[in-house]
């Protein structure tokens, strides 16, 4: 799916579901990594994870993103708190939530020194080993082992 056939299945799928007219841009933005999609409330531009258009799921994603902007647009709660966004929401059966497609990030990366005593430090962060010595007991500490 292209820009064009992106913006053209908004404007279907707004006037379909939501009886109203889509008549600001629809883009996709590939810097959104587990969202997907985001209203911008400054221009009312609608933006999509390309990485998500493929999904089954994408009808409910845009659905989302539409009551986001319908609601704006008519000065109601468009927020996700408020209970007009979940009325609308519900009414036209959109997605609460993006589909986790494998791409949030991991903190699995683990740094294991041992200093000349045996102590051993565990660190997510690489540390300077030629400035900082064990807190134990000041001696100097080497890499041992990476894991990611």
């Amino acid at each position: 799916m292209d820009e064009k056939q992106l913006q053209d299945y908004v404007k279907e799928v707004s006037l379909q579901y939501f009886k109203r007219p889509f008549v600001h841009q629809a883009n996709f933005n590939r810097r959104l990594k587990t969202t997907g999609g985001r209203y911008r409330l400054a221009d009312h531009n609608l933006e999509f994870n390309p990485k998500m258009a493929d999904l089954p799921e994408f009808l409910e994603i845009v659905k989302h993103e539409l009551v986001h902007y319908h609601l704006h647009l008519t000065h109601q709660g468009y927020r996700h708190g408020d209970n007009d966004f979940k009325q609308l929401l519900a009414q036209v059966k959109g997605s609460r939530y993006a589909p986790d497609i494998g791409l949030r990030r991991s903190n699995s990366k683990c740094l294991t020194y041992r200093c000349e005593q045996g102590h051993l430090i565990k660190r997510q962060r690489r540390i300077n080993t030629q400035r900082y010595v064990c807190g134990r007991c000041g001696q100097r500490l080497q890499l041992i082992t990476v894991k990611k």
